[in-house]
């Protein structure tokens, strides 16, 4: 993601921040974040070290009335309403994208779920701030309708989102492909863009994604990138058997991938601005017949043409495996989509499961972002913590995010 940062003079709000990868692609196109809300304090730990406490990768500043801590939105207007009547009507941008866990066909899609109801707080905030422009990513899954005759059944919360917004913006939304821009991965996500109606630049909203589509050749090549990027080509440089292993410098007891260099163009666009070996790269502990039983799946999803695809049934009964998601990575094509969960993708030619960077990777973390806080949870807890496996999963891919808000800042100097 190498490329020079020239600021354009727009301001950003992000909400429900995460780790930053919308924020990092924002400022990757010259956009200003005035602050940004994030609960989880293992999320904003990551944020905070990458994107506030280090500044030479953004063009960051904080407002002096707001507290550089985790947020929730309710708390955050509550006691930041200085800073809220002081910024309404001079935020260029509101982004985010609400906790997807309820929306997503990959969990258990509830639609009583009450992270589904957070995109109202979104919207609270579009109240208060008046911003010129919107921007919100979620799931696939936050376009249907909830089913199965139960209370809400019929409910489509993009619907509700859009009728909502329409009063004072115009919209556009649609499903993008992150591997269409140059992001290793088939992650299909939900964006909304829109712009004040009394602004002379919402008249071009209903051609954005048209034009963002146009433009991605010319600015991937502007990177040294293709459309077209392999899983292969995002994590070449981190197989253990051609870089080796380290003692884990981050975990007692663990061993990490080494690192000798980047093998692709894409791994030098993600490693340009890094001058050592990227962090992330611990390697988990797998037991042998664990091992075994990944190199027996490796071979025989490689062997059958099932590669980025759930393994097969008779493939699950030999070796006793009840989990339904497990994939084997395709060398040649870009990833399916990655998850919260460290063991749902096998690597395409080692027998082990993915490293936090290796993830990164593929939605185009660059080699010098550093996460941070618990490596993986489980149990409850995953509803109250976002260690780094999550962390990364969640986020917006940051080339992607910067594509976009090259477009839209484009679309608001031309309004």
């Amino acid at each position: 993601m190498a490329g020079k940062i020239v600021a354009n003079g727009l301001k950003f709000v992000d909400v429900f921040a995460g780790c930053g990868g919308l924020s990092l692609g924002l400022e990757r196109a010259g956009w200003e974040c005035m602050v940004a809300i994030e609960k989880d304090q293992h999320a904003f730990q990551t944020y905070r070290e990458n994107l506030l406490d280090t500044k030479p990768h953004g063009l960051r500043s904080w407002p002096s009335d707001v507290a550089v801590k985790p947020w929730d939105i309710a708390c955050f207007r509550r006691e930041c309403a200085s800073f809220l009547e002081n910024a309404r009507g001079k935020v260029d941008l509101l982004a985010g994208g609400p906790p997807c866990q309820g929306f997503s066909h990959a969990g258990r899609r509830q639609v009583g779920d009450p992270r589904n109801s957070l995109f109202l707080d979104y919207l609270s905030l579009v109240a208060d701030l008046k911003p010129k422009a919107v921007l919100i990513e979620n799931v696939k899954g936050f376009t249907a309708d909830f089913g199965g005759g139960l209370p809400g059944a019929g409910r489509n919360f993009a619907a509700e989102l859009r009728e909502r917004l329409e009063v004072d913006y115009r919209i556009a939304d649609t499903v993008l492909m992150a591997s269409d821009f140059g992001v290793p991965q088939a992650r299909a996500r939900f964006f909304l863009v829109g712009v004040r109606r009394d602004l002379g630049a919402s008249v071009g909203v209903s051609a954005f994604f048209e034009q963002l589509h146009a433009r991605a050749p010319a600015f991937l090549a502007s990177r040294g990138l293709t459309p077209s990027t392999s899983a292969r080509d995002a994590l070449s440089d981190l197989e253990v058997d051609i870089a080796g292993k380290v003692p884990c410098p981050e975990t007692s007891g663990y061993l990490a991938i080494a690192y000798k260099g980047p093998r692709s163009r894409y791994q030098s666009a993600m490693n340009a601005e890094h001058a050592s070996a990227p962090s992330d790269t611990r390697l988990a502990r797998h037991a042998p017949e664990i091992v075994a039983r990944f190199a027996d799946i490796i071979r025989t999803c490689t062997e059958d043409g099932r590669l980025n695809r759930s393994i097969s049934k008779e493939l699950r009964d030999r070796h006793g495996l009840r989990k339904m998601a497990l994939r084997v990575l395709d060398p040649l094509s870009p990833a399916p989509t990655i998850t919260s969960m460290p063991d749902d993708l096998l690597h395409y030619r080692e027998p082990r499961t993915l490293t936090v960077r290796e993830n990164a990777r593929l939605q185009s973390f660059p080699d010098w972002f550093q996460f941070k806080g618990k490596f993986t949870t489980g149990g409850l807890a995953r509803r109250r913590e976002i260690p780094r496996f999550t962390q990364v999963a969640n986020a917006v891919p940051p080339l992607l995010a910067e594509q976009i808000g090259s477009c839209l800042a484009g679309l608001l100097r031309r309004g």
